[in-house]
């Protein structure tokens, strides 16, 4: 597995943490603990995918930075690493 499908499976694995631990907040708000481990696979997700797109590239459309190249074209697009994988 390339460093780039290594950092690709992170950003998976953190997305995931998230997107979980944000259903389990929606019925119990009050939960330290599931907000702790929300924030916190928060922020490992946002550094994950910061440091995916400043060596890669966008992850996403939206987040293609450059103002004068259109760089989200430049491939491969972050689903066809997971159809290799």
């Amino acid at each position: 597995m390339s460093d780039r499908e290594k950092l690709l499976k992170k950003v998976r694995m953190y997305h995931f943490a998230v997107t979980d631990a944000a259903l389990f907040l929606d019925t119990h708000p009050d939960c330290a603990q599931a907000l702790a481990f929300y924030n916190k696979y928060k922020k490992l997700l946002k550094e994950a995918e910061d440091a995916y797109e400043h060596a890669y590239g966008p992850l996403q459309i939206c987040s293609s930075a450059n103002d004068s190249r259109w760089e989200w074209v430049d491939g491969p697009f972050p689903w066809e690493l997971a159809a290799n994988s």
